[in-house]
């Protein structure tokens, strides 16, 4: 019975996440991908016939990882508004206060590709970050806040403004901020 390509498959999505996410795309080989994973670059060909392809397959299954990684954020369910964002950008800057903390993958890979709008990466990472934000607007949808669908996206400003400067400054408590005008955004007068 011939062996499945699933596990090596899976060894070089998760090799070349670890690479992407901590040197970045531009300055990882396949080469390097290849030895991390312990396969032949052949072997890694036969997989995946690019670099673009393998990292789009790497975001595609980053996907399902990130998504539970978020829906865990909550857990269990704030009662209010203002405790559903309070909690999100608490549990934002923990995240960010891991000293092994690069930032968001996917943001980082998209200004790197900034150049390339049709690259599949950045379809892959344009996929991710409005899953989030379907996410939040079906969790403050369900707390009663008026106009989700814009208060989700204004929440994205917040998130994805507060973790670019908190990898730019090296300082969590831009999370704090973040907060306090999530807080207004969403408090009783913002309630349907």
């Amino acid at each position: 019975m011939p062996r499945s390509a699933a596990p090596t498959r899976q060894r070089l999505r998760t090799v070349a996440y670890g690479l992407f996410y901590k040197a970045g795309f531009s300055r990882v080989s396949m080469d390097d991908i290849a030895r991390g994973a312990g396969v032949t670059k052949r072997t890694l060909y036969n997989h995946f016939d690019s670099k673009d392809a393998l990292t789009a397959a790497v975001l595609e299954h980053q996907q399902g990882h990130a998504m539970a990684r978020i829906r865990q954020w909550n857990q269990p369910p704030a009662g209010d508004p203002v405790d559903f964002v309070t909690t999100l950008f608490e549990d934002l800057a923990c995240w960010a206060s891991d000293p092994r903390w690069l930032g968001s993958g996917y943001t980082r890979l998209t200004m790197e590709l900034a150049d390339l709008p049709g690259h599949p990466a950045r379809r892959a990472a344009h996929r991710h970050k409005a899953a989030v934000e379907d996410w939040l607007a079906a969790e403050i949808d369900a707390l009663g806040v008026r106009q989700p669908r814009e208060t989700a996206r204004q929440l994205m400003l917040l998130i994805e403004g507060c973790l670019s400067l908190i990898l730019i400054h090296g300082d969590p408590s831009y999370a704090a901020s973040a907060a306090r005008a999530a807080t207004r955004l969403v408090g009783d007068g913002e309630r349907a």
